[in-house]
């Protein structure tokens, strides 16, 4: 076979092919150019979830009758500067090749009025040469008609999947840019229904977040923490949700470089490592999050549809998204997502009763930022932040079986409204602390809200001087099999500095003969058996300090109060006050809430009294 040169309309097909995949693709082409022409509306009309149609109007600059042959033409752009450095790129697209592919493989129509002309001019091409522009009727913009998507290659529509899958797609491309643009106005329509309409937001930051509530929920605004850092030229800003607001898949993580969504495995990444140990595996956290840098430190022109992006010095930019989502996750204290008392609510409800999450329980308030309890908080890090080593700080000394519990005792000469997490009013089932506050009550989970505490306490001590190690009285011997004796041994020296001495005592068994003092009486048997079964899952080079977390985390699990443990009126209080002062207090090292708070106001609802 001899080399020749393709037709020209088999060049653009084949061209079509890198960059149209799906109407999804069209939509957001159409889009990026609408955003770069300085629109202020953006409407998108499907028919056939955009087989049949797909129209694109906007009020941007618009073009001239001159340039519209121009824009059909292959690698005609106006978005790159006239030297054509590829490192000062500005805009979300310049490779010239959207319209041309498109209409390579589709019935388009171009129609444009430029800014200041007196008159509208249309285009049309359908995979070949486009015609002459002709007098068309519009206002100030550009509207671009897509028929008969992929009628040039007929193959491609046999991959289509189903119209309400496709049209999913399209909406998530248009949420996306949405997000990233909360000064524009967006509508889209997909025939039958609405799926975004949203106008202009002229407050930058009311504005973003408005949106954000828009596409990801008004959960994720209620429970969202601004993120707002910087470091060597690199500026992140956005929002975060508390870890009880998570997610099964990371779909709900969005990304967002220069104004142009990305899906980066560095970036999310970077959000995974943040919340490392906060979450249990397989959740994943809600976030929005914007990079923005100057131009010549990433390249965007790493892939045919700039949905990835290559880093200059990736190291900075990760570490600037960990650094600062960890100190907002810090900033939040104790507070945990108001949708678990949304989930408590529905739950109690009665089926059929009409009353389900999003109703009156949902308009409650909870996005206020919570009243500021500085001095109490102060106080309470200086009452209750007892030594490392202190009984206080395991909560132990608990009454006799047979000695009922007496009733709580409000800390102060105040009313219980002096803490935010109120005052113990008792013990339910002998796991579940009660808690009276200002307008509502407070339910904790003993063993979740001390294992949090204990966590953040070894992780305080490794950091500073070290976990401080209690001898045991009478050294346990735990029995084991022979190759999980083999894996502790070998780690013996790593778990000495975190506290746990434990050495080989013949043949299937280990004797532990000290144990970090945090933990206190803990189930030694169920912590060694524990590790081993952790240790069976990591690679031999990996190091206990390399997953410092896991290894705290089953330390705290075991050495926490535990469910079922009868606790009196001070203990109870001392727990409430420990969690207030402590980081992450509101959800246990797997992510799980710790306590569950209940506004009065809904606790009439459930009663009728409202």
């Amino acid at each position: 076979m001899t080399i020749r040169l393709l037709p020209e309309g088999v060049i653009n097909r084949i061209a079509a092919g890198e960059v149209i995949e799906r109407p999804a693709s069209v939509v957001k082409e159409l889009v990026e150019n609408a955003i770069d022409a300085g629109a202020r509306s953006i409407e998108i009309t499907l028919e056939e979830s955009g087989r049949r149609l797909i129209r694109v109007a906007d009020d941007g600059r618009g073009m001239a009758r001159d340039e519209l042959p121009l824009a059909l033409a292959r690698h005609a752009t106006s978005k790159l500067a006239e030297d054509g450095d590829l490192w000062s790129i500005a805009t979300l697209g310049f490779r010239g090749e959207a319209l041309p592919s498109i209409a390579a493989v589709s019935r388009l129509t171009l129609a444009s009025r430029a800014a200041g002309s007196d008159n509208a001019w249309s285009i049309e091409a359908a995979g070949s040469e486009p015609g002459a522009p002709t007098p068309a009727a519009r206002p100030q913009g550009t509207t671009v008609t897509v028929a008969d998507l992929f009628y040039a290659t007929p193959a491609r529509l046999k991959f289509l999947k189903a119209p309400r899958t496709e049209s999913g797609h399209v909406a998530d491309v248009v949420n996306r840019l949405a997000m990233c643009h909360p000064a524009i106005g967006f509508t889209l329509n997909d025939g039958s229904r609405t799926l975004l309409r949203d106008g202009p937001h002229e407050d930058a930051p009311a504005g973003r977040l408005a949106r954000l509530a828009l596409v990801m929920g008004r959960e994720f605004a209620q429970n969202a923490l601004p993120i707002d850092a910087e470091r060597e030229g690199v500026r992140l800003t956005g929002y975060a949700a508390l870890p009880t607001l998570n997610r099964a898949s990371a779909q709900h993580q969005y990304l967002f470089v220069n104004g142009r969504p990305v899906r980066d495995r560095l970036l999310h990444g970077a959000v995974r490592a943040a919340y490392a140990d906060l979450l249990h595996r397989g959740r994943h956290p809600m976030a929005a999050l914007f990079v923005d840098l100057p131009p010549d430190m990433v390249d965007v022109n790493v892939h045919p549809t700039k949905a990835e992006v290559r880093f200059r010095d990736a190291a900075p930019v990760r570490g600037l998204i960990v650094g600062a989502l960890k100190r907002a996750l810090a900033a939040a204290g104790h507070h945990a997502a108001t949708t678990v008392a949304d989930d408590t609510l529905a739950a109690m409800r009665p089926q059929g009763s009409g009353a389900a999450r999003g109703g009156p329980a949902a308009n409650r308030g909870y996005g206020a930022p919570p009243p500021s309890h500085a001095p109490l908080l102060a106080e309470a890090q200086t009452r209750y932040q007892a030594p490392l080593d202190a009984p206080s700080a395991r909560i132990e000394s608990p009454p006799p079986a047979d000695e009922a519990i007496p009733p709580a005792v409000e800390a102060g000469d105040g009313p219980p409204v002096a803490y935010p997490l109120g005052v113990a009013r008792g013990q339910v089932h002998g796991t579940y602390v009660v808690a009276q506050t200002d307008d509502g009550i407070v339910i904790v989970d003993q063993h979740a809200a001390h294992e949090r505490i204990v966590y953040e306490r070894m992780k305080a001590a490794l950091a500073d001087t070290g976990i401080q190690r209690q001898i045991l009285l009478i050294p346990e011997v735990i029995e084991l099999d022979e190759t999980a004796v083999g894996r502790l041994e070998a780690r013996a020296s790593e778990f000495a500095d975190l506290g746990l001495v434990l050495e080989r005592f013949g043949p299937g068994a280990v004797v532990v003969r000290e144990v970090p003092a945090l933990i206190g009486n803990g189930n030694t048997q169920g912590l060694v058996r524990d590790l081993a079964d952790e240790l069976a899952d990591w690679d031999d080079a990996t190091t206990l300090r390399q997953r410092l977390g896991d290894v705290c985390s089953t330390l705290a699990c075991h050495g926490s109060v535990r469910a079922g443990r009868r606790l009196n009126a001070d203990e109870m209080n001392a727990l409430l006050r420990q969690m207030e002062a402590t980081p992450h207090a509101g959800q246990c090292n797997h992510g799980r809430p710790t306590y569950v708070e209940l506004k009065l106001a809904d606790i009439e609802r459930l009663f009728g009294r409202r």
